[in-house]
């Protein structure tokens, strides 16, 4: 069955234009939610909603097939302040579109639910959601989390997300810890006091150091980055606290559990992790959907950025229009003809795409 690209790209390209018009900051897309629901049930697709979370299912659900999930968010960070456009005006200009969202990840979004709409069409040898979700930005608990407990049990994932529609096949997870390092307080002009920062900078220089064993060949090492410390009151008082922040980057050879236990054993400030949740995820190469998509000339590689995945319990790639570089800057822009590439690229990988093997 042919589809109709060009007609498909610039239904999908309105509609981002509206999107981008919505201001949707993580926790606050309801008013997105609102157009894109509207959307969805005007051309005659029943939807389910929870919060700021839309879902549809392709008819005929058959609890013996295997079952495709098709995600990406409605959510966008806040624009930075080196805009030289309106972040939420849709400006159109020699083939790019540019707004706020437009990239990341708005274009993967409407691409999809294009897709949805053509496959569900006709009957696959699988059953078909497509979910579109919020809070992914800040990986909140009311987004993509809240949602998985109520659909069906998945067997794959496509995550859309701007990876100039290459497959992600694996991702490297995040965790979080806040450190404090205590000292004693006293006076500097004196030989009073336990220094706190001197002890901070000890386990900091560990941080830096520091290698796990276990690297991924397609991310590599386990990535620890110290970005936030705060120690002191004023000049002249020895400071008996030292705060400091570290931003771990999990490749799959380590739960963030793992990782959490060999920091606590080798420092001497006192940890504490935000969050267990997102851990690295990955997807085997020989799983079908990859397979595929080896044979129409995609290159798998492994992420070092975070997506909804890190909350998918079942296997998921990450693949999508437009470039990761673009994501959170200024003047994000997408190119219309990676809409258009992307919806029939997603149709040529996924129709009559056999998963249960």
């Amino acid at each position: 069955m042919m589809i109709d690209t060009d007609f498909l790209t610039q239904e999908a390209v309105e509609l981002l234009s509206d999107l981008i018009r919505t201001p949707s900051i993580s926790r606050e897309e309801t008013q997105a939610a609102d157009l894109l629901e509207g959307f969805i049930q005007s051309n005659g697709i029943e939807t389910t909603r929870d919060g700021n979370n839309i879902w549809c299912m392709a008819p005929s659900y058959d609890y013996r097939k295997p079952t495709l999930l098709l995600n990406s968010h409605i959510d966008t960070v806040k624009p930075v302040s080196t805009w030289k456009r309106a972040p939420f005006e849709a400006t159109l200009e020699k083939g790019r579109l540019y707004g706020l969202g437009s990239n990341d990840a708005g274009a993967s979004l409407v691409s999809l639910l294009q897709v949805f709409r053509e496959l569900s069409k006709q009957n696959q040898p699988y059953n078909l959601i497509f979910l579109a979700s919020a809070e992914e930005e800040v990986s909140g608990k009311n987004g993509i989390e809240k949602i998985l407990p109520q659909l069906p049990p998945i067997h794959v994932a496509l995550v859309g997300e701007p990876t100039q529609m290459q497959p992600a096949v694996a991702e490297k997870g995040l965790m979080v810890l806040d450190v404090t390092a205590y000292g004693k307080s006293g006076h500097a002009a004196r030989n009073e006091g336990v220094n706190a920062i001197y002890k901070a900078l000890e386990d900091i220089q560990w941080f830096k150091d520091y290698q796990f064993a276990e690297q991924s060949e397609l991310l590599g090492p386990v990535k620890m980055s110290v970005t936030v410390i705060q120690a002191g009151t004023q000049h002249n008082v020895v400071p008996d606290q030292c705060h400091f922040i570290v931003d771990i980057r999990s490749n799959e050879k380590y739960s963030n559990e793992e990782i959490f236990k060999t920091v606590c054993k080798h420092i001497k400030s006192e940890a504490k992790a935000r969050s267990f949740r997102l851990n690295s995820s990955s997807i085997a190469l020989e799983h079908p959907i990859i397979r595929k998509a080896t044979d129409m000339g995609k290159k798998p590689f492994g992420s070092p950025t975070l997506s909804d995945q890190a909350l998918m319990k079942f296997p998921s790639l990450k693949m999508g229009p437009g470039a990761s570089s673009r994501s959170h800057t200024a003047d994000e822009y997408i190119e219309i003809k990676e809409i258009r590439d992307a919806i029939q690229t997603y149709y040529d990988l996924l129709n009559g795409l056999d998963i249960s093997r």
